[in-house]
């Protein structure tokens, strides 16, 4: 839909989110598969997040931390999968300028909040494993609080940045976006405006946020190194099975996001632009619950003890 202005200009207010238009066949298959993992999902995290308030033995660092990250999956989840639900069952693919926005300052905030909160996590477990004699000192309440609060400003921050100068992009030409959501270089792509201050703006952003798995990888570096030198094997499965967790969230996020948005746009990466953003958009936040549920004792125990309260005071009625 577009509005004529003066002359022939012409100003887009709504775009097209093409998503999965090219497999339409599957289109019924697509919904069922997406709704059941957004159900999922969004059971996994609540119910990590209900498991971690409840438990005074998840009162730690560790599963704080564990909490926000949860709360991140649950948001940032909501943001794009009933969006592409309500496309894939109805069939109405537009999105207004401003809808679109709104995805994307969402989209963003929780995803760069996220990078953020990964890399506390993964300082978190260095400070554990390296420095256990001072780590209670080191972690301490009010030091989590202010690193998750920084994950939360920071993500709250760029967002703002980036999609306040997008928002004064004029759009006048093509409006199909070849995506399932918006996002930052579809949007760019179909702007009639100047868009060097905002991608300038992106460049200083990106910079500083790609330094986040840079420093994760080198605290798992300090980590494994620390982990050789234990001297028991009981003592080196047990560290590793620590932070075994994190590494295997930190890999499939981090790794599917530098694919897309950091490797060079080869003719075949363009192709799998969709897919992995699949990865980290939707089977990251699904994936977690499960990967700290099943490969965690601590949290299998607390689950274990909140289903036999739950069958307990059903069996009281």
């Amino acid at each position: 839909m577009v509005n004529r202005d003066q002359g022939n200009q012409t100003s887009v207010t709504e775009f097209i989110l093409l998503g999965f238009n090219n497999i339409s066949e599957l289109q019924t298959l697509l919904f069922l598969l997406f709704l059941v993992i957004y159900i999922v999902t969004m059971a996994g995290n609540i119910l990590i997040v209900m498991v971690v308030m409840a438990d005074q033995h998840l009162h730690t660092p560790m599963y704080f931390f564990l909490g926000n990250l949860s709360c991140f999956e649950i948001c940032y989840t909501s943001t794009i999968l009933p969006r592409m639900l309500a496309s894939l069952l109805t069939g109405d693919r537009t999105i207004s300028i401003r809808n679109c926005f709104l995805q994307y300052y969402f989209f963003a905030f929780l995803v760069l909040a996220e990078c953020y909160l990964l890399s506390v996590m993964s300082y978190d477990q260095y400070l554990a494993i390296c420095k256990a004699l001072r780590y209670a000192a080191l972690m301490n309440g009010n030091v989590c609080a202010m690193l998750a609060a920084a994950s939360w400003v920071s993500g709250f921050l760029a967002s703002t940045i980036i999609t306040s100068l997008i928002s004064q992009f004029i759009f006048c030409g093509p409006n199909e976006i070849d995506h399932f959501f918006c996002d930052f270089n579809p949007i760019i792509k179909l702007s009639c405006s100047d868009t060097h201050l905002a991608e300038l703006a992106i460049l200083i952003l990106a910079s500083i946020f790609t330094q986040l798995p840079f420093l994760t990888l080198k605290s798992y570096v300090y980590i494994i190194l620390s982990i050789l030198r234990i001297p028991s094997t009981t003592g080196r499965q047990k560290a590793f099975s620590t932070c075994s967790s994190h590494l295997i969230v930190v890999t499939i996020f981090y790794g599917t996001i530098i694919i897309v948005y950091l490797l060079p746009k080869t003719n075949t990466l363009k192709a799998l632009n969709k897919v992995f953003s699949v990865f980290y958009t939707v089977l990251t936040p699904l994936v977690n619950p499960l990967i700290y549920s099943l490969r965690n004792r601590e949290v299998k125990k607390a689950l274990q003890k909140a289903v036999n309260t739950f069958v307990f005071s059903q069996d009281l009625r």
